[in-house]
């Protein structure tokens, strides 16, 4: 058994034989994969192997294709068959609004070359006539997926691997990780069988390797633990049964018919499919509680849980409702084990917190789907740099070190029944809030805030009347929201409007190093001493890594703004590539500190035409009238001003396109701030604005958001952010991103859309001869023109404004052109504007 390898994976499930096979296709010759019992022995054994192409995000859609594109090919090179039934998957719905909740996917799906077809129910009852349609609106069919077996795709990409050169080794389980420095030293156990259950036996070696990865599945929290970091990765039971023979299916069969398809009945929580002349009945139940939460008993090995058929007693009522000839048959086996899960139903893939060259693939719900898709894209990302999609929706630092266990299990809970709900874009699950809230939040909720969560903070979505039910107002078209977050973005047009900020991530770089760094860090010149600049921080493959608005304090001090949802991410990156430039230039001496001071101030956009009037109300200084004004506080600049009582360090910078102020105070004082605020805006008709106003408004300024328009994919460049690279220095990644060339280009549309519908931003656009030229990043209504508004990616001959394009949105082509950036207020004069 080699001690030394390029690469230890961890895990012998279909993720992690799957990446093992993926980094030798890669090309990484000393790849070795550990399993501390035998392969498939986890999850893996008693999943229920389906391939659902369906998927809201992005960048799993792409991991669920590769996976169904994938698995067909491995019969051919390895010679075993992985049992893939390509019987397709029908998504029914029963409701207008779950098909128009296909028809977004459906858009989404288009822009990942995923294939599907529309069915009606009496086109359904013809070719399946077992299902019961008459409640039916349609349905969603994806005819190229299906089901697998676990254990045979798992052993086809393990031999895959070895015929590759990948080294597995069974019954070794790593029990301690140590960072040299330059490498993992693993210390690995031999296990052996004792009674019945697996225990450790007295030889151990250790395994040096330069990269680590675990995929320990229903083991993720005790691998956290051993590797001192936090991941909210923690099973659900998941329960279904295995029904005796349905004679009228046989009979079916027997008739030549084709099998059915995976029938997924969403309304009803549950999906069915054939199994040898019977059904299986698969639920996402409600209830269905989280197990191992500190970590898996030594004792449990391929094993499972009683049965709860009080639990599913809906769900298995309603599949003899949707096929009644099921009724009568028996229970012939049943199921219930565990699933790992995470808050939000995506797995976590990439890079480890705070460590290096530990790459964690954990938290898959639906593991053998992402699993052939998972190996491919974190092969790229580790032997590449970056893989070819943006994976940082799914990166393990999407959430931060105030997330506990309790935290995690009870979201894992809610995201496990929440699988089959409708997945409205707008939608805010409830479980486990409020959390983390700035003090204004009681008097924020007390004005009819509804809050949506961002990194566990509670932030003002949008205000309505008390007693508004939020939930309610959802909608895959406009919402019950959507007529007040008009009137939001209208204040700011016309007026004024204050909006809570606080969950900026904020960044403190200081010291003599700091301003080298940051030249180098970032892809702008460095601003003056009390002026700010936008710019950004490139991933190696040159594409958009982090957007900063950095505030030069001092000469070495300086104050960094990015998104709230990442603020993990983006301190992680920092802290680590500031180690980078320290390593490598610490012979200069100039030292340099990193902080992260997110909790340290709280921050209020004050926003519109008579903001400064609001502001010269409660400013204190020795010349209140002139204090906002150009000359003594131009754009873009930032400045200590006092309020009332009240320091801030106050930003000229609005994200909404109107004149306006970041208000950045110490967070203690912040009910102090608000109520100032708040009763000097009384005289101006000041408004409570929250973020989806906000979001409206920088479409029509063409402001780009981290995570929709600026990611991984793309470099500054595409994004067509030219002003804001300076190609006359020297900085991090800028040959990448120059060698990369325009592959596309990001545009701003205005869409003439359905009157009671916007684009959410996952949707496909097309030429007017039907051609896909690209997709949405952002979508949203438009206050100043009356219309719908996107923004987006297209190919580069298409960028030009005038265009004609087509939006795809509920299932139908809506006109669309291609306008100038920051269509609204183009030069800029009204966030100009002086006293």
């Amino acid at each position: 058994m080699k001690t030394q390898v390029k690469a230890l994976v961890v895990g012998g499930g279909a993720v992690g034989t799957s990446i093992a096979y993926h980094l030798a296709k890669a090309g990484w010759d000393d790849v070795m994969l550990l399993e501390r019992d035998e392969l498939t022995s986890g999850s893996t054994w008693h999943a229920a192997g389906l391939l659902p192409l369906f998927n809201m995000s992005y960048a799993t859609t792409h991991i669920h294709k590769y996976s169904v594109d994938f698995y067909k090919t491995l019969e051919a090179e390895t010679g075993l068959n992985a049992g893939f039934a390509v019987v397709g998957n029908l998504r029914m719905a029963q409701t207008q609004e779950r098909m128009d909740e296909y028809m977004l996917y459906a858009a989404t799906a288009e822009t990942c070359d995923v294939p599907y077809v529309w069915m009606t129910p009496d086109e359904i009852k013809a070719k399946w006539p077992l299902i019961n349609t008459e409640d039916l609106k349609g349905a969603l069919y994806h005819h190229t997926d299906g089901y697998i077996n676990p254990a045979d795709v798992t052993q086809a990409m393990a031999k895959g691997a070895r015929q590759r050169g990948v080294m597995i080794e069974r019954k070794w389980q790593a029990d301690a990780f140590h960072w040299t420095g330059t490498a993992w030293e693993v210390t690995a156990t031999r296990m052996v069988e004792k009674g019945g259950n697996l225990v450790p036996s007295d030889e151990q070696i250790v395994i040096t390797a330069e990269h680590v990865v675990t995929a320990s599945g229903n083991h993720a929290q005790t691998t956290a633990k051993k590797l001192g970091i936090k991941i909210p990765a923690i099973p659900v039971e998941h329960q279904f049964i295995v029904m005796d023979q349905d004679p009228a299916l046989v009979e079916f069969r027997k008739a030549g018919n084709v099998e059915h398809p995976v029938v997924r009945d969403a309304d009803a929580q549950s999906y069915v499919r054939e199994e040898r002349g019977g059904w299986i009945l698969g639920v996402y139940e409600k209830g269905a509680p989280a197990v191992f939460e500190y970590g898996v008993p030594d004792s449990f090995r391929a094993d499972l849980f009683p049965l709860d058929l009080e639990r599913i007693e809906a769900q298995y009522m309603a599949m003899n409702h949707r096929i009644p000839s099921c009724e009568d048959s028996g229970l012939k086996d049943d199921f219930n084990g565990p699933i790992c899960y995470t808050p939000d139903g995506n797995p976590l893939v990439g890079p480890a917190p705070g460590l290096r060259n530990m790459w964690l693939a954990e938290g898959f719900s639906f593991g053998i789907t992402a699993a052939g898709g998972t190996g491919h894209y974190l092969a790229q990302m580790m032997v590449e740099g970056e893989a070819e999609i943006d994976m940082a929706s799914l990166d393990p630092k999407r959430y931060g070190d105030w997330m506990t266990t309790e935290w995690a299990a009870r979201k894992n809970e809610e995201a496990y029944d929440h699988v089959y709900i409708l997945h409205h874009p707008d939608e805010e699950r409830p479980a486990c809030r409020p959390l983390r809230t700035s003090p204004a939040y009681d008097r924020q909720a007390a004005r009819g805030a509804q809050f949506g969560l961002v990194n566990g903070w509670e932030r003002p979505n949008y205000y309505a009347p008390q007693g508004f039910d939020d939930h309610a107002s959802r909608s895959f078209r406009r919402g019950g929201w959507w007529q007040y977050a008009v009137q939001e973005a209208r204040a700011i047009r016309e007026g004024v409007g204050l909006i809570d900020a606080t969950a900026f991530a904020k960044h403190r770089v200081f010291g003599p190093g700091a301003a080298a760094f940051l030249d180098w860090f970032t892809c702008n010149r460095l601003p003056k001493v009390g002026r700010i600049n936008l710019t950004y921080a490139l991933t190696s493959h040159g594409t958009t890594r982090t957007e900063y608005t950095i505030v030069r304090l001092k000469e070495d001090e300086f104050y960094l703004v990015s998104a709230g949802a990442w603020e993990a991410y983006d301190s992680d990156y920092l802290k680590k590539a500031e180690e980078d430039w320290w390593s490598a230039n610490a012979a200069t001496g100039q030292w340099l500190g990193v902080e992260n001071v997110t909790t340290r101030w709280g921050v209020f956009a004050i926003a519109g035409p008579k903001s400064r009037d609001v502001l010269n109300a409660v400013i204190k200084d020795a010349d209140p009238a002139t204090a906002l004004s150009n000359k003594r506080f131009p754009w873009l600049s930032a400045k200590r001003i006092e309020l009332g009582m009240c320091p801030v360090n106050a930003i000229r910078v609005a994200y909404t396109g109107e004149l306006g102020w970041e208000l950045h105070h110490p967070i203690e004082m912040q009910n102090y701030l608000f109520d100032l605020l708040e009763k000097a805006g009384e005289a101006q008709g000041m408004k409570l604005v929250g973020a989806r106003a906000q979001n409206w408004l920088r479409q029509e300024k063409s402001y780009r958001a981290f995570g929709n328009e600026l990611g991984r994919d793309a470099t500054p460049l595409e994004a067509d952010l030219p002003r804001f690279v300076d190609l006359s220095k020297d900085f991090y990644g800028k040959a990448a991103m120059e060698a990369k060339g325009i592959r596309s280009k990001c545009v701003t549309l205005l869409i003439d859309g359905p009157d009671d519908a916007d684009p959410w931003g996952r949707e496909a656009l097309y030429d007017r001869d039907g051609n896909r030229v690209g997709r949405l990043t952002s979508g949203g209504y438009s206050v100043a023109f009356g219309k719908s508004i996107g923004m987006g990616y297209v190919k580069p001959d298409s960028a030009v404004v005038g265009t004609q394009l087509r939006v795809k949105m509920l299932d139908q082509l809506w006109p669309a052109e291609i306008v100038e950036d920051s269509p609204y207020d183009p030069t800029n004069a009204r966030i100009r504007i002086d006293a």
